[in-house]
């Protein structure tokens, strides 16, 4: 398997322009196949996570072209089935966003029960079900697929008990070709939430954003292909930021929206970790090593400090003077990678309470769902394997932080949402080798 060999302890310098997000655009592939008509999705980023959804819905027979770099054509094709390949399911979690556009153009889908995704945690999927139960499809289920009919789905009334991301977009999928209205109670709103519902939009959906978590749709007959510009991965943007803040150095993150940073900007503010805002996006770091101020908090849903910029702050923490805590209420089990930063010099401690914040769903569950950082420690390079996307770009910054070398193993896992990620650091000072 693929690898990097890092010599860490070097400052990184630069600028980066900031991927389309991925957590949008895969959702948004499969919102074309809604449509009959072709669609023209831009700023789509060269990662391994969209070749392995592109490969997904060509398996059962989207049309996919690449008309320029970042730049790719979509519509459903001559040869369109319901069949999704039991192989091609097991590379990520998109299998189940396909229901919808399946279900809408053949009245029955088969979904393999094998899907893939970070291990950060369990990842049912039995809101989605109960929600194309609530639409009015019925449900089988056998020993590998979930067998899921209904020929025509009916709006209908959704209350979701956690404001789940993927569930929320996959009702959106539904209800925007299901007869009637439909309205999602307790959803994610998420930017890369919205940014879904904009290309609907664009699509022909009525879909209404009130107050309170409420989504109001009113389906439609048909939808037409369209163009849609991806909005900028935030995600990203707070890894580089990170990144340049714990090395002492500078980096400019291009197309960076301050809007959709807030929540991470008000804990470096926190931190006084230096950042500014600049006329093309965020400059974070000032080209010195900082001693943070240390901080307590704990992510949530948006607009809340989001799960996937944990990894990235508890790098932070560990160049803070004193204690840190982070309190982690979206998965119950995204803190196992730091018994590997420990092993690089971290110190960091995980309990089974909610230190730092109000007792969340996990409370009394045994999850190791909070840690305390204490800082600051140095780092020192070792061999470590990644066991996930996110956990795996914190080990590159305290790689890249980390006195003498270190190899990271399993770097797929991190090209999944970092495209040439060894080139990209390498133009910003870094001394990173590929092994393949």
């Amino acid at each position: 398997m693929p690898s990097y060999l890092i010599n860490g302890a070097h400052p990184i310098q630069g600028q980066v322009r900031l991927p389309g997000a991925k957590n949008a655009v895969t959702k948004i592939l499969i919102a074309s196949l809604l449509s009959k008509e072709t669609s023209l999705l831009k700023n789509v980023p060269d990662i391994l996570e969209i070749q392995l959804t592109l490969r997904l819905l060509r398996s059962f027979g989207a049309e996919i072209e690449e008309v320029q770099p970042t730049q790719f054509s979509i519509k459903r094709g001559s040869q369109f089935s319901n069949h999704i390949p039991f192989e091609e399911a097991s590379h990520n979690r998109m299998a189940v966003l396909t229901i919808a556009p399946l279900l809408h153009s053949f009245g029955e889908v088969s979904l393999p029960k094998n899907m893939g995704g970070d291990k950060i945690g369990p990842r049912p999927i039995d809101f989605h079900l109960n929600a194309y139960r609530k639409f009015g499809a019925q449900i089988k289920e056998d020993d590998e697929h979930y067998h899921i009919f209904a020929k025509e789905l009916k709006g209908c009334t959704i209350e979701l008990p956690y404001p789940s991301v993927s569930t929320t977009e996959n009702i959106l999928l539904a209800a925007s070709l299901a007869k009637g209205t439909t309205v999602i109670r307790g959803a994610a709103i998420e930017p890369e939430v919205i940014d879904l519902v904009l290309f609907l939009q664009k699509m022909g959906a009525i879909i209404d954003i009130q107050t309170d978590r409420c989504f109001v749709i009113e389906g439609r007959a048909s939808l037409t292909g369209t163009e849609h510009h991806i909005l900028p991965d935030r995600i990203a943007c707070a890894s580089y930021g990170a990144l340049a803040v714990a090395t002492g150095g500078q980096l400019e993150l291009i197309d960076a929206r301050q809007e959709h940073m807030l929540s991470f900007l008000n804990q470096m503010q926190r931190m006084n970790a230096p950042f500014h805002i600049s006329e093309k996006g965020i400059v974070f770091g000032d080209g010195k090593k900082h001693l943070l101020n240390p901080i307590a908090l704990e992510t949530g849903v948006h607009p809340g400090f989001m799960t996937d910029w944990q990894p990235p702050m508890v790098m932070l923490m560990t160049q803070a003077k004193g204690y840190s805590i982070m309190h982690e209420t979206v998965y119950e089990n995204r803190l196992g990678y730091t018994s590997t930063l420990n092993q690089m010099g971290a110190n960091i401690q995980l309990s089974t309470r909610c230190l730092g914040g109000t007792p969340c769903r996990f409370s009394h569950q045994d999850h190791q769902h909070s840690c305390i950082v204490e800082g600051p420690t140095e780092l020192k390079g070792t061999d470590v394997t990644v066991p996930d996307l996110r956990a795996g770009f914190s080990y590159v910054v305290a790689a890249l932080m980390a006195e003498g070398k270190s190899l990271i193993d399993r770097v797929q896992e991190i090209e999944r949402g970092y495209g040439r990620l060894d080139q990209t650091l390498c133009s910003l000072g870094a001394d990173v080798q590929r092994r393949d």
